[in-house]
This record gives C-alpha cells, structure tokens and sequence, in this order.
C-alpha cells in the first residue's frame, strides 16, 4: 500500500548550507512542487530579509558549493526569488530518495534542515530507499510514516466534507500569506453558507491540533 513518509536532512548535507551558515538572518522559502524527476525538484526559492541581507544573500548563492546557477525572477521590497539549477550533488541526493518511484510531494526549509514529504509505492519502497540513501551517506532522520489508507481515508478522525474543505481551502490559498481567498469566496466556491464553512473549518482545526499536541480530549 502507498506510503507518505516525512523526513528531515541538514542543510549542510543537502543544499543551500554554505548560504544559511553565512546569512544566518535571512528566511528561505521553497515554492511548492509535485516532483518524480530529481532534476525538477525545488525549481525556486524565495529569500526574505532586508536590502543588506538579501545582497549577503546573493553573493553567499554565487559561491554556494551545491548551487549551479541562481537566477533572479521576481525582486520586491524585502522578498527576491530565484530559479535554482542544482549542482549535480543536490540532484544525486534527490535520486536517491526516488529511485524507488517515489514523487516528492513537499520540499522545504525549516531553520538548517530541509523537511520532505514523499510518496512511496509502499512501505517496503520506503525501507529501501532509507536503507540505500543512508548508506550512500545522506543523513535522513525520519519524523512521520503513513499508509495512504490513514492520510486519505482515515484523515485523522476528519469527516468527508472536513477534509474536502481543508483541500479546497488549501488550493485556493486560503492558508497562504497574504491569503488569496476569504471565507465569503471560498463558501461560494464549495456551495456551501459561510456559517458551515467556519464551523467545518473550527471543527477539522480541533480534530488536527488535537492530533499534532497528542492529546484525546475533546470539546
């Protein structure tokens, strides 16, 4: 049965640990990506800092060991955003996590760690790639496992329509910053009143916090 499993790898092992240990200020934000393809994985980065940081930033890029080329797309007012070519180390590491058909679902940076969500054929898929890449010498330290069946169908105790709701609040970014979706547009897209939308939302909310803080208790 498919398998997600959640994982995290340092910087410094990985990418972009040359940039974060000499910008120690600056924040690294990984635009989403639905990747099987090593090549394609993490195609941009946002940086976010001040006009000294983000300059710290672009020269610390440029002499990144694991960058091949880092190309400017998009400068705003403390924000700039890059399109990343990998140097082939990065794109090895990737292989290694996907060789076994697996896809990257999420990519991303929490503090000096790079945390990954990955989909596998199965659980003895999963075991293998471990097994491989931690012997290739890529430290991964596992957070999470999941069958499918538990992130799709058991969802956490999460009903049909809390979960769709949570889906659809997602890609339509409501939960992005700056929202791009309020709770009046986003009612009207699932046809539903903006009363049941907010009680759905408070209620799916209830069910995940209670299960990240790993508590029974109920309201």
């Amino acid at each position: 049965m498919s398998t997600i499993a959640e994982f995290t790898i340092p910087a410094e092992a990985f990418a972009l640990g040359h940039t974060l240990e000499r910008v120690s200020d600056l924040e690294v934000e990984v635009e989403r990506v639905v990747a099987a393809a090593p090549e394609t994985v993490i195609p941009c980065i946002r940086l976010f800092g001040d006009e000294g940081t983000l300059e710290r930033a672009d020269d610390a890029l440029a002499g990144d060991p694991t960058v091949e080329a880092a190309t400017p797309i998009l400068e705003l007012e403390g924000e700039r955003c890059y399109r990343i070519e990998w140097e082939q180390s990065v794109v090895d590491a990737v292989h290694l996590l996907t060789r076994e058909q697996a896809t990257v679902l999420e990519a991303g940076l929490e503090g000096d760690r790079w945390r990954f969500r990955v989909l596998f054929p199965d659980r003895e898929a999963l075991a293998r790639s471990y097994e491989f890449a931690t012997g290739q010498g890529v430290p991964i330290d596992l957070r999470k496992i999941n069958r499918l069946e538990e992130t799709r169908h058991g969802r956490f105790d999460l009903t049909d329509p809390q979960y769709e709701t949570l889906v659809a609040a997602l890609e339509y970014g409501y939960y992005d910053i700056p929202r791009e979706i309020d709770m009046e547009a986003l009612s009207d897209e699932l046809e539903i009143s903006h009363q049941a939308l907010s009680e759905r939302l408070r209620r799916a909310h209830l069910t995940l916090v209670t299960e990240a803080v790993g508590t029974d208790e109920t309201r």
